[in-house]
């Protein structure tokens, strides 16, 4: 390497994952879009907690007695699944799972710890919500136009794929604890605590 390679060097270092090797870029890359994931996560718990204003008003936050689970699954008016989702809507079990789901998954991602766990939390989520959502359908029961632009890939595919992604190449390495999480006795005899 010559001695302008040098400025290049940063870009030319890699950083190691089983099976895989990333630029350092690329892992940087990867720990934004880590941190990111995880607050989208992280947010919606707070603003559903507290009642931020964004999308929960102060009275109906958590804390204030309101439901986390109760408008949005109240609301499915479409799919299968409708029957389902009505039943579930505002119990105590949907909205503590829903609730610790969403915090569980949003620390894990933005510290860079379990990440296969915070994965797999991630794709459930993503997968019942696009079941409630139910894409496919381009009318409501009522018969109203549902809204859906996609059949397929919307936002909860997006980000039970990201989750998986971030998993798979230790995202959690850089920028993260993930490292030292991983040398924790624990993890290293319960690989799939990674």
């Amino acid at each position: 390497m010559t001695t302008t390679g040098h400025s290049h060097a940063a870009e030319l270092e890699r950083v190691e994952a089983p099976g895989a090797m990333l630029s350092t870029t690329a892992a940087r890359a990867l720990a934004v879009l880590r941190v990111a994931t995880g607050f989208v996560f992280l947010w919606a718990f707070l603003d559903k907690l507290f009642g931020l204003g964004y999308s929960t008003p102060s009275a109906k936050a958590w804390i204030n007695g309101g439901s986390p689970t109760k408008g949005f699954l109240s609301s499915v008016d479409v799919g299968p699944f409708q029957g389902t989702f009505h039943s579930l809507a505002g119990t105590t079990f949907a909205n503590w799972a829903f609730m610790l789901g969403l915090l569980a998954i949003g620390v894990a991602l933005i510290a860079g710890v379990g990440l296969r766990i915070a994965a797999g939390a991630a794709v459930l989520m993503m997968a019942m919500m696009w079941f409630a959502e139910f894409p496919l359908a381009q009318h409501t029961s009522a018969g109203e136009p549902s809204g859906s632009s996609n059949p397929v890939t919307d936002y909860h595919f997006i980000y039970a794929v990201t989750s998986v992604v971030l998993a798979l190449t230790y995202a959690g390495h850089t920028w993260g604890l993930g490292r030292v999480w991983a040398r924790l006795p624990l993890v290293q005899k319960n690989r799939w605590l990674i």
